[in-house]
This record gives C-alpha cells, structure tokens and sequence, in this order.
C-alpha cells in the first residue's frame, strides 16, 4: 500500500512539474525580449508594438527592454549563453563576428497575412552588409536586417572653426585646437582616423583605398596609429561617449570627432540656443558604419523577434525613430524620401545610390544623408578578428598616457604631502610610546 502511494506520490509529481515547463513555455511565447542600444527607439513605437502585433497574430505580446552601451558587453552575454535575448541590434564588425561564430539564426520572413516589409531596405545597405556574409550562399541579410547607418566626421563650431580647416584630418593634430578637441571614445574609429591621415599623400595618389588602409591590422599600422592619436593627445580637451553635445553647444570645445546621428542632435540642440553648429566628413575618407537587427542562437521568441524586424522597417515607422534619435534609417522607400526633401536646403545631393534612379539631385540633409562622393570615399571598418586585442592594448596605452604634466606634477606632490604625513603620524606614535613605556618603569 506504502509503496502504491509512493508510485501515485511520483507521478503527481511529474504532471505537476510538466504543467510548470508548459505554462513556462507558454508565458515565454508571449514575452519578446530585445536588447538594443540606448536612446536609440522612439517610445511610442515601441509601446505600440503589442497592439500591432495582437492586430496581426491575434497573439498577446509583452516587451522585455533592455539596453547596452557598448557593443561588446552585449556580444558577451550572447557568447556565454545565460540571456535568452530575442533580440538584438549590433553593429557591423560584430554582426560579422558573430556570424563567424554562428550565434545568429534566421529571420523567419512568413508574416502570415501581414505585409513583408524587409524588403524597403536600400539595395546599397544590404549589399554593404552582404560583403561580411561568412560562407557560400549565406548572405548576411538572411540573418541581420539593417536599421541605422550614418559617417563619423568632424562636428565643429562655425563662431570659432572654418569649414576649409575641417576639409581634412589635419585640424586634429592642429595646435591651434589645443585643448578644444573631443574625441568620440571608440577604437575602432580614432585607429581608421589616425591611419587614414597617416597615408593621406597615398590616397590622394589613388595607390591605397580607405577600405585597405582602415583594415590594416599590421604591427606596423598599430605602431602608426599609436604615435599619431598620442601626438593628438594636447589637443584632446576629453574621451567623450555621450557628454560632447553639450559641451560643443556651451563653446567648451570647438571641434568634436562623432557620428553623424549625434551630430544632427547636437546641431538641433545648438541651434535651439542660438550656437551654429556643422559637420564635415574629410576629404581624405572616412568609416561608414551599420547597424542591423538579428535574432541570436538562444532566443526562445523567433516568430515575435522577426515580426517586430518587420515592423520596424515600415516607412511610418522608420520615419518616426528617425526623428526621434536624428540617425538615418535604412529604409528607402519614395515616402522617406519625400518625407526628408527640405526645399530649403541651398545644396544639391546625389542620393540615387540609397534611393535609386529619379534621387541624383535633390535637397536633403546633407548630414543625414551623404552626397555620393562623399560615401566613395568612406569605407566600412571590419572585425579585427584576432587582431582585436593588439589594437585595444595600443588604445589603452594611448588613453592611459592621458595625463598633462601639471596633473602629473600635482598628483606627485598630494601622494609626497600624504607620505611626509604618514612619516610624521608614525614618529609621534613612536615617541608616545616611548614616553609611555618610561612612566611605566618609573611606577616599577
């Protein structure tokens, strides 16, 4: 009988338990959890996403937000398996990382009865993207669909900076921007910058490209680089990552290396309170950079993960978080480009490589929105690979050296003050116990 109840006993058990995993299971179909950048969403389309898609499934759905600053730290918790993020938003060089380490999966286009949206994509972003595809017919855009795209450039106060002294990497190592330069806090960026301007007399020859030169990893490109960012360094008023829109819109610095998307938000900040801000892509060359959306291996929401892809490549939608983060969708459709047109705007652009045909001249922001001559001279900076650590130590070293020698000298005279002080503190606690010892044998 003990044992009939012990058998009965196990096996309530065991439906329990699997009624647990199922009603898990079945919440977790109704949660999507996306890891992407800060700032970079408007939030009314994300909080009307469930909506949507309950409109097109019929399915309750409930976002889990997340954000990331760095795209290594999201690259972490993907490789070690312990987040079960759906999805993600990286940038090339890790897209083409993870890729090579298979940590992505497909995005599952059947949308039932809701329109394919993937395909408003420029045919010149996914072909950018397409040349970090790892294998034989394995395109990239299988895997990550694009989102923002933009140039890193020179920001630049007009009261206090010409637009010729901009015209080349050169105002960088210009002593006369001592202390009136910050610099966007990225590796990858300042190491294509410093090569760039390292071989400017090639390029302009036209025997070496920007794409060869910022992919250069060699010893002897980490070496040249090294000196010049150092030589930059008493120009460099700091290593910014979010703080240079304020303090290029106050005058406390004059020149800002950033992206463009922070450029149009810092430009619309400054205009706002009457400063004249511009930006300025060098004539050397510079890095072209993408970011796209992609489902990695352990998400357990592909079905809402690809539908909310969808989503956010509908041309109302794109329109929207463009306007809210000032960076640049990849979405190319005849309403994002009416949408953008400013007849205002005096310049004439060659947009016909991101539109296509019937974009060769039109008025459009020219920071958003790169004229074609100025996109043939930027390239796309690859993964490092296993060059990557050599490349982080030469930063570090650029970045630790970062002190000016009255910060030096200052640092060196407090820890002198604190020694002296420590030395005296020890000597008259020595002598009290001295003194002390003495009454202590005259009392004996």
């Amino acid at each position: 009988m003990n044992k009939l109840i012990t058998i009965i006993a196990s096996c309530l058990s065991l439906l329990t338990f699997m009624s647990s995993c199922n009603r898990t299971d079945e919440e977790r179909s109704h949660i999507l959890k996306v890891y992407n950048w800060a700032d970079y969403i408007d939030e009314d389309v994300l909080a009307e996403f469930p909506a949507w898609y309950k409109e097109q499934t019929g399915e309750d759905i409930r976002i889990i937000y997340q954000v990331f600053d760095i795209n290594e730290i999201m690259l972490t918790k993907i490789e070690r398996g312990h987040e079960d993020f759906d999805l993600i938003c990286p940038s090339e060089y890790i897209i083409e990382r993870m890729l090579k380490k298979n940590l992505l999966v497909p995005i599952d286009r059947n949308f039932g009865k809701t329109p394919d949206y993937l395909d408003n994509v420029s045919p010149y972003i996914r072909g950018q993207l397409n040349k970090l595809s790892q294998l034989p017919g394995r395109k990239t855009t299988d895997y990550v669909v694009p989102y923002m795209w933009g140039t890193a450039g020179i920001l630049y106060n007009r009261q206090f900076v010409e637009k010729k002294e901009v015209e080349s990497w050169e105002c960088l190592w210009d002593p006369k921007f001592r202390n009136k330069i910050l610099m966007k806090d990225s590796y990858r960026d300042s190491y294509g910058t410093a090569i760039i301007y390292a071989h400017a007399n090639e390029l302009e020859d036209g025997t070496v490209t920007v794409e060869q030169l910022m992919n250069d990893n060699s010893p002897e490109a980490i070496a040249i680089a090294e000196e010049l960012l150092k030589k930059m360094k008493p120009n460099i008023a700091g290593w910014e990552a979010d703080f240079g829109k304020e303090m290029m819109t106050k005058g406390k610095a004059w020149l800002n290396f950033t992206w463009s998307g922070d450029a149009v938000w810092a430009m619309d900040e400054a205009e706002a309170v009457g400063v004249e801000l511009d930006y300025e892509v060098p004539r050397e060359g510079s890095n072209i950079w993408y970011d796209g959306w992609a489902i990695p291996k352990y998400a357990r929401n592909v079905k809402a993960a690809s539908y909310f892809i969808d989503y956010l490549c509908r041309p109302d939608v794109a329109l929207r978080n463009m306007d809210a983060i000032g960076y640049v969708s990849a979405i190319a459709t005849p309403e994002i480009m009416e949408a953008k047109i400013d007849s205002t705007i005096e310049k004439v652009s060659d947009l016909s490589y991101f539109f296509g045909p019937g974009a060769d001249s039109i008025r459009i922001n020219p920071v958003q929105y790169p004229d074609r001559k100025v996109v043939e001279r930027c390239a796309m900076i690859r993964d490092f690979g296993d060059r990557t650590e050599l490349v982080l130590e030469m930063w570090s070293r650029v970045k630790g050296d970062n002190l000016n020698t009255g910060i030096v000298l200052l640092i060196f005279a407090v820890f002198g003050v604190l020694f002296v002080w420590l030395v005296y503190r020890r000597i008259r606690q020595y002598k009290q116990r001295q003194r002390h010892h003495r009454r202590r044998r005259r009392r004996w």
